[in-house]
């Protein structure tokens, strides 16, 4: 006995899944004995035994059982357990504050996305990288320029709050982050938000990055990707001939004898050759082919008590505006972690960019403004030098802004922004006892923000032949220079305690905890008018204006608890509560409690559907259920410190005395009845998986109702000598309810690996409760009313094709124009007499669209992804749906305010087949004919002939790649080597013409998104 004793040692391991997550509770025997142990939260055990001919039993539920044969060498164990779940269901999702479920006890609306989706794009933000992807998310790009970002809305709810890494951030940080570097993105679309508290009420996204393994190899990896932007869709305005035909045509119906334009102009213009009367195409003169390059490196690997994760990006997005620079910006991501002893564990990391946005120095608040209004304003008659001389820039249209020839470096001056960013987060884990553990995590973020905008004099010129010399025709005084200067800074910390465990069926995870966030935002703005356009510096002779904002701090403490208990995987519960206060409202109204709760039922782990043949075919069902409270503290129309009381120091100002005093002015009432919305949120979805897990999905029904949305009390009147009105308060309300929905098939036949997925989701807004609604009849409810009933109805009036000849309009009935069809003509448009009075007016309208400003009704998404031997193949189209666009100004009103009209538009109007005969026979286009200084004409009424109800579908993202034979790479130590083509927004099919369907400007005069052609490289060492 004493010899088998002494032969005996402590064997000793640790077991985890293939993730790397250590597994608590996994049962380690000696086979053919009772001998045993179980692993503890750590995934580590000891077993004091004689490792000599033994054999060690490992299982956990869940995982398929492992043997290991052991020897007298055996002693510390690194051991692997495969799930034997499903991948579907063993997917990791992060839930929030840093916590994290498998897929199949989620009792939540939450869904993921990894990092060979996300990184799946050429787009230049984060948010342009998740489009179509997500269900539930909705996205809109309305403006394409360099660095800018979609906006992206979970069910069409709002700004969601974004979380990176633990931390809270806004939409730029999120933006900005170089999306390679993001493990995975959790969508929080339901109740389960509410442990973000007062801000969560919109929904959140949960950002993880990257991070090292343990014991893993060391790996270096570089992307390199070069490509090539153009305009999606872009109208082009007309040519010189359609335009000088459309407007001889508008002069002949309009009885004008004194031609702007003759017939012998019109031939030369045709001609196009002689001086005076050469055509200028502004389109090819203002936009440009230009590039963008992406290149980054990363390095990741581990040891046993350290890993790490390295990156560093740099984007370089040129402007498509020729002499614009574009976007530049460079990222760092670094991440450690560090295991220091068997209970503590401590990680850093550090996330920081620079950004550069340079342009010309443009007047106006918008410098990529001029250059997108001047394709259009700028006639196809006019040339942007004097006698062509490149060194006399002239006057082009009414505005002396619109000649691109000096909107550059040289003559117009310089603007430049520069952000330098960084986030760094230190974490701490510490094993208290088994089961237990403590966490904390505090955060620093700070971004400096310098802007340097420089607008220089200008002169234009026109050219006198008779002596050869170039007059001045137009001359600025009036030079611009102004420096803003200023950054914001946060800290963030949260603390945590968190038990687990696992006894017989029964699982629970419990978590308690608080965070605290105090933010400041100081800036200064200075403004002088510079003396020379040489002179750059700002000097205190020439400063008009110094503002200084104060450091605006802001602060939020919350706690937080959570509770999750499954039985048997089968029945499963979440309850969570968050009390949380904003530095906004008046002290007795800052705090509120949040609570919420979800359940879920997975019906497929039960034996009766195991034994069921047909049942069993579906391998994972579950039901689920949640409803919550959420807040929100950003309550339109309030600031913080709007429950004081006082004055507003320098508004206004006065000479008094000889002397000038700065005014003050009474703040008006304090508001001390409102405080945040409260939102609540509905959520019934189910989950499922069959054949084997190749066919999953999930649908889910949601509602969500805001209350005490700000208003204020008509019934109480003060009078209007008091100066101000009565504050807002809690009043009203709206909704939010939909579906949405996912399916994805997945399989392999024979050496073809592929995937196909589709998701939607529709999510409609509803005006609800509003405080005492009045209405004086009937017609006015019908019109007015925003009480329960769909927000935001488009009215407008129905169109009923277009008159067909002079006949028709003869024998007109109804009053088309108010004026007894007088100035009707061939081609206007016919409305619809709705309510039977034989003229057209307001009485008549009804709905005829959706919301024009915001992100879509429907938004959906095609997922595909192919694999052949060395060859892969992933694409995704995307569309939108039930949301208006309204064509107007330069897409509608006839010669825009002396302006051009789009070539698609010009050239499909009704028309003379002799421009120059009224009497001539008329040709039938789409349009009216296009008549000058018409604008108030029947034929522009607000109706559904102008206002478009968007369709659309985008190849918005396309990867071809081929992977070079690992035999040819061994021999320069490469691991792995890529080649491969991508594209963005390649193919675009809409119901609205020559648009960009996603963008809201009504005159179409934006910057559109771009169409990216990339050629990229990615090897592994």
């Amino acid at each position: 006995m004493n010899l088998a004793y002494a032969q005996n040692k402590d064997v000793k391991g640790s077991v985890k899944s293939s993730d790397g997550t250590p597994l608590q509770g996994a049962t380690v025997l000696v086979k053919g004995t009772t001998a045993g142990t179980s692993t503890n939260n750590a995934g580590v055990f000891s077993l004091n035994m004689n490792p000599t001919n033994a054999t060690l039993v490992i299982s956990h539920k869940g995982y398929e059982t492992k043997e290991i044969q052991l020897n007298t060498s055996s002693q510390n164990l690194d051991i692997t357990l495969v799930s034997s779940a499903p991948e579907y269901i063993d997917e990791v999702v992060v839930t929030g504050f840093g916590l994290t479920q498998k897929k199949e006890s989620l009792t939540s609306a939450i869904s993921t996305l990894g990092s060979n989706d996300i990184k799946r794009s050429t787009a230049s933000t984060t948010s342009g990288a998740l489009v179509g992807k997500i269900p539930g998310l909705n996205s809109r790009q309305s403006d394409g320029r360099p660095g800018a970002g979609t906006a992206l809305q979970i069910r069409n709810m709002g700004d969601p709050l974004y979380v990176i890494d633990g931390v809270q951030k806004d939409a730029g940080q999120f933006n900005n982050l170089d999306f390679n570097d993001i493990e995975s993105v959790s969508v929080l679309k339901d109740a389960s938000a509410s442990i973000y508290g007062v801000r969560a009420a919109n929904g959140v996204i949960v950002v993880t990055t990257k991070r090292g393994k343990r014991n893993s190899a060391n790996t270096v990896n570089l992307i390199a990707n070069y490509g090539f932007q153009n305009l999606s869709t872009f109208p082009k305005a007309a040519d010189a001939v359609t335009y000088i035909e459309n407007y001889i045509q508008s002069e002949t119906v309009q009885g004008i004898k004194d031609y702007k334009y003759s017939r012998t102009d019109l031939e030369k213009w045709k001609a196009g050759t002689e001086k005076g009367y050469v055509p200028f195409d502004w389109y090819d003169y203002i936009w440009k082919t230009s590039p963008q390059q992406y290149y980054s490196v990363n390095a990741s690997g581990g040891s046993d008590n350290i890993n790490y994760y390295f990156s560093a990006g740099h984007m370089n997005q040129e402007s498509m505006i020729v002499n614009y620079g574009g976007f530049k910006r460079t990222n760092v991501q670094m991440n450690v972690d560090a295991q220091i002893s068997k209970k503590l564990k401590v990680g850093a990391s550090l996330n920081a960019r620079y950004e550069n946005r340079t342009n010309p120095g443009v007047p106006g608040g918008d410098d990529y403004w001029l250059p997108i209004f001047a394709t259009y304003r700028n006639l196809p008659t006019a040339r942007p030098f004097a006698n062509d001389n490149p060194n006399y820039p002239t006057l082009t249209s009414t505005d002396p802004g619109t000649n691109f020839a000096w909107l550059n470096y040289d003559l117009s001056g310089k603007y430049t922004e520069t952000w330098r960013v960084a986030q760094l987060n230190f974490n701490a884990e510490y094993d208290i006892i088994d089961g237990l553990k403590a966490k904390a995590l505090v955060g620093y973020y700070y971004a400096n923000q310098n802007l340097n905008n420089h607008e220089y004099t200008y002169k234009l010129y026109g050219y006198d032949q008779a002596n050869d010399t170039y007059p001045v025709i137009f001359e600025n005084n009036n030079p611009w220079r102004e420096r803003r200067m200023g950054y914001n800074e946060e800290l963030t910390s949260n603390f945590q305690l968190a038990y687990t465990k696992l006894f017989d069926k029964h699982n629970l995870n419990v978590i308690g905890g608080f965070e605290t966030i105090v933010r400041n935002t100081p800036t200064t703005w200075v403004h002088s008018i510079p003396t020379a356009n040489s002179l750059n510096l700002i000097d205190y002779e020439t400063m008009d204006t110094y503002n200084d904002d104060g450091n605006r701090t802001e602060g939020r403490l919350g706690y937080l608890a959570r509770i999750n208990y499954d039985y048997d995987s089968k029945y499963l519960i979440e309850v969570s509560g968050r009390y949380d206060g904003s530095w906004k409202f008046p002290p007795g109204q800052r705090w509120g409690f949040f609570p919420s709760a979800s359940l879920g039922w997975r019906a497929s782990a039960e034996s009766f559907w195991k034994d069921n043949s047909i049942l069993s075919k579906i391998n994972d069902f579950k039901l689920r259920a949640s409803y919550g409270l959420l807040g929100d503290d950003a309550v339109s129309g309030y600031s913080a410190f709007d429950y004081l009381s006082g004055y507003n120091y320098k508004s206004g100002g006065s000479v008094i005395d000889g002397k000038y005093i700065i005014g003050s002015q009474p703040r008006g009432l304090p508001v001390r009845t409102l405080s945040w919305i409260k939102a609540k949120i509905l959520d019934i979805g189910l989950d499922f998986a069959l054949i084997n897990s190749k066919l999953t999905g999930s649908f889910d029904y949601f509602r969500r109702m805001r209350t005490g949305l700000p208003s204020s009390r008509y019934d109480i009147l003060l009078p209007s000598e008091v100066g101000f009105s009565l504050p807002n308060e809690n009043l009203n309300s709206d909704v939010h309810k939909g579906v949405e929905g996912m399916i994805k098939w997945s399989d392999r036949i024979g050496e073809l690996t592929y995937s196909v997925a589709a998701n939607a989701t529709y999510s409609r807004f509803y005006d609800w409760n509003q405080y005492k609604p009045r209405f004086s009849n009937s017609w006015n409810v019908y019109r007015n009313s925003i009480n329960e009933r769909f927000g935001y109805i488009n009215w407008g009036l129905e169109s009923a094709g277009q008159f067909q000849s002079w006949e028709e309009i003869a024998n007109w009935k109804i009053d088309n124009d108010r004026e007894g069809n007088k100035t009707l003509r061939p081609g206007d448009i016919k409305y619809v007499d709705q309510n039977g009075d034989s003229v057209i007016n307001g009485l008549d309208e009804r709905p005829i669209g959706y919301r024009q400003d915001a992100t879509p009704i429907l938004n959906f998404g095609f997922n595909f992804s192919f694999g052949y031997k060395n060859f892969d193949l992933a694409f995704d189209l995307t569309g939108g749906g039930l949301n208006s666009w309204y064509q107007d100004n330069e897409q509608r009103n006839p010669f825009h305010d002396g302006g051009n009209n789009a070539q698609y538009y010009m050239e499909d109007t009704w028309r003379l087949a002799d421009i120059y005969d009224a009497n001539s026979e008329l040709l039938p286009g789409k349009y009216p004919m296009l008549r000058i200084g018409n604008t108030s004409h029947s034929n522009y009424w607000n109706s559904d002939f102008w206002k478009h109800n968007v369709k659309y579908i985008k190849l918005r993202n396309l990867e071809f790649g081929y992977s070079l034979p690992e035999s040819f790479l061994k021999k320069a130590s490469i691991k792995r080597a890529r080649v491969y083509f991508s594209g963005q927004n390649l193919l675009t099919l809409s119901n609205v013409k020559g648009v960009d369907p996603e963008i809201n400007a009504t005159s179409g005069l934006v910057y559109p998104t771009t169409r990216i052609y990339n050629f990229g490289l990615n090897l592994t060492f």
